[in-house]
């Protein structure tokens, strides 16, 4: 890919998002905006304009939109938020890109790299920022993680583990529905995938994946197996009938790092093994989602590219591709 030029936002004050439905992880969006002086939530749109007040109305939004498009039609929107349901995520993300729209998008934007392909191949030629909300890759956390691993704290990374897990409870949550892409690798387990990425520096060579599917038609649970170039063997586990489950450990050639808390990042600590000696290193509770809308503010002004951009979300959607591909043809599956 060569330099994607953009046209950098000027305009002085905050940036002024929507979000685009009442989904509950909007509050915590709303919330690192309020913490923020580079974020400022403006709207909100719901398929009703009776929920979309009364959201508002609870959160202290200026405008409620009764309609997505609505939302996307209102001058005073610089940028939009997608958190709605897997299987809609593209097709939003591409009508608000198409309004003049910079999106973050939540995660995983889909689980098919050549539709991650059109929502950046979009962004790109109306030269607007796109980028995918993996919110536990902005915390200082993540970072000191991958400074200890740059420094050789470990030695050579051989082993990565990570998991991600929680009781779904009742049959009708929007995660459970096959067609709009729910599952739990969808769901926590691509934080998974996420991380042994980060922490191998690559991508998978091949992938080998079981699955326990629900009676809706989803995995309720999954364990894999990815191997990158380096000899890194990564094992993930996810799932919704286990109890609630987060953890990354990562063994080298001469110790052990572990982040007990690695994806939300609500109390961060590293746990660094070597020697038969064990440190704890406690880090200061910083907001990831505002430093997500950071990122976006600082990619908008032209500072710098976003954090997570095209490459990482296509290596998201390949090996979440692959996983699914393995599970459903019991064998492992090289990726190219």
């Amino acid at each position: 890919m060569g330099l994607v030029v953009r046209h950098a936002d000027s305009r002085d004050g905050p940036l002024r998002w929507g979000i685009l439905s009442t989904a509950r992880i909007g509050g915590a969006i709303i919330a690192a905006a309020r913490g923020s002086d580079a974020a400022q939530v403006v709207a909100v749109a719901s398929r009703s304009e009776q929920a979309a007040r009364a959201y508002a109305q609870l959160h202290g939004i200026a405008r409620a939109h009764g309609s997505y498009d609505a939302l996307l039609a209102d001058p005073e929107v610089d940028a939009v938020y997608v958190p709605l349901p897997n299987g809609m995520h593209v097709d939003w993300t591409l009508k608000a890109l198409q309004a003049g729209k910079h999106v973050l998008c939540e995660k995983p934007m889909d689980r098919r790299p050549e539709r991650v392909a059109e929502a950046f191949d979009a962004a790109d030629a109306a030269g607007l920022v796109l980028s995918e909300a993996y919110m536990w890759r902005h915390n200082p956390q993540t970072a000191g993680l991958r400074e200890l691993l740059d420094a050789g704290a470990i030695g050579d990374v051989r082993l990565v583990r990570a998991s991600f897990s929680f009781p779904l409870a009742g049959d009708a949550d929007v995660r459970l529905d096959p067609a709009l892409d729910g599952g739990a690798l969808m769901d926590v387990g691509c934080y998974c995938v996420s991380g042994a990425r980060m922490v191998a520096g690559g991508e998978p060579v091949s992938v080998s994946a079981e699955v326990v599917t629900g009676p809706a038609g989803v995995d309720m649970r999954m364990v894999a197996l990815l191997r990158f170039s380096n000899d890194l063997l990564a094992t993930i586990d996810c799932g919704f009938d286990i109890p609630a489950r987060d953890e990354l450990e990562i063994t080298g050639s001469d110790g052990r790092i572990l982040l007990d808390d690695p994806w939300h990042c609500r109390r961060p600590r590293i746990v660094l093994e070597r020697d038969r000696e064990r440190e704890l290193i406690k880090l200061k509770p910083v907001d990831s989602y505002r430093l997500e809308l950071e990122d976006m503010a600082a990619a908008i002004g032209g500072k710098r590219e976003p954090l997570l951009g095209r490459d990482d979300a296509l290596g998201q959607a390949r090996a979440i591709d692959a996983l699914y591909r393995s599970a459903a043809e019991g064998r492992a599956v090289v990726l190219p």
